[in-house]
């Protein structure tokens, strides 16, 4: 079970990082064409989302890894679940189909319960 927990928290922290860094580096315009929700939301919150995901992704690995307040991670998995909530609420909204940030939200509470019981 623990190497199931460590491939999902690698893979989740992985894809975080990436859509959160995206997100914090680039104009909330550049990122429209691509990110039509980006829309919905000013520069700011744009912004805060990314560093909401970037500290989630921090979040899955280093407690655990570095054995320092491993409990953080699960609170951290919980955090994205609720990101997750609000990405699904917004494309739910727009009438997108909000399969990725479903799946994300999933995977979160996996790790999120797994952890709690391991």
């Amino acid at each position: 079970m623990n190497i199931v927990l460590w491939i999902l928290q690698g893979l989740l922290a992985a894809a975080y990082l990436l859509a959160g860094g995206i997100k914090l580096v680039t104009p909330r315009d550049k990122l429209a064409p691509k990110m039509a929700w980006v829309e919905n939301f000013t520069a700011g919150q744009v912004k805060l989302i990314g560093l909401a995901e970037l500290a989630g992704a921090f979040g899955l690995v280093l407690p655990v890894a570095l054995n320092i307040v491993p409990i953080l991670t699960p609170i951290a998995a919980l955090g994205l679940v609720a990101v997750m909530a609000g990405a699904v609420s917004t494309h739910l909204r727009r009438k997108e189909p909000p399969v990725a940030p479903a799946v994300l939200a999933v995977l979160a509470v996996v790790v999120a319960l797994g952890r709690f019981l391991v």
